[in-house]
């Protein structure tokens, strides 16, 4: 347990200094398109919701995959950061498997990988997760879930991809985004982190609201 609040302290540290990008916004904000959550929102949350999807309570296995550390803000139309929000994410893990009964049942779930992940926003709309870079499976490109909850309600939802995949130019659901400023918007570079000893990635997307928050 001692290791665990250290790992979520260090987190918290790196999230809002090594990690983050010097955010500025050079021309007009790209709104984030919607996207559907698809038919694998977990149906039974894991006791587990922390931000760090690779290790489950404290399990001393680690998740199969390219380790990633995912960061980003929540922002409003105008740019000004949402606080206290609460992002979710969820994805498959590395053989193609989501947390839920349906996709259980095929079998092959990597049982170290938590699969869904939550952090609430801090006073620059900050948030952060340690997880897995996404895979493919049968249908779609590789791409992880977001939902973005405001006061407990859920509000808005979509996916981000990587970029350069040559697999979205056939994924339907990222045809379905029809401008190519708002599809580009969706794209996300995994980088190597310099001087990772075992070959970290680390990842940023920001997400650009359609509504103010105070408004809803």
């Amino acid at each position: 347990m001692e290791k665990r609040r250290q790992f979520m302290t260090t987190c918290a540290a790196l999230s809002t200094t090594v990690l983050l990008p010097d955010w500025g916004f050079a021309e007009e904000l790209t709104k984030t398109p919607k996207q559907g959550e698809g038919p694998f929102y977990p149906d039974r949350l894991p006791l587990d919701t922390d931000n760090d999807l690779l290790i489950v309570n404290d399990s001393i296995s680690s998740a199969v995959g390219d380790v990633t550390h995912l960061t980003g803000r929540i922002l409003d139309p105008t740019g000004n950061p949402v606080r206290n929000a609460q992002v979710e994410i969820w994805q498959v893990d590395a053989n193609g498997r989501y947390l839920h009964t349906e996709d259980a049942k095929k079998g092959g779930s990597d049982k170290n990988f938590q699969g869904f992940g939550r952090f609430t926003t801090a006073t620059k709309g900050e948030y952060y997760f340690r997880t897995i870079k996404p895979v493919p499976y049968p249908g779609r490109t590789p791409h992880i879930h977001f939902a973005v909850k405001i006061n407990g309600k859920k509000r808005f939802s979509t996916q981000c991809y990587i970029k350069g995949d040559s697999r979205n130019a056939k994924d339907g659901v990222l045809k379905s985004v029809k401008d190519k400023k708002a599809a580009n918007s969706l794209m996300v570079d995994f980088k190597k982190m310099e001087n990772s000893k075992i070959g970290e990635l680390k990842a940023n997307f920001d997400i650009v609201l359609g509504f103010t928050p105070e408004n809803v």
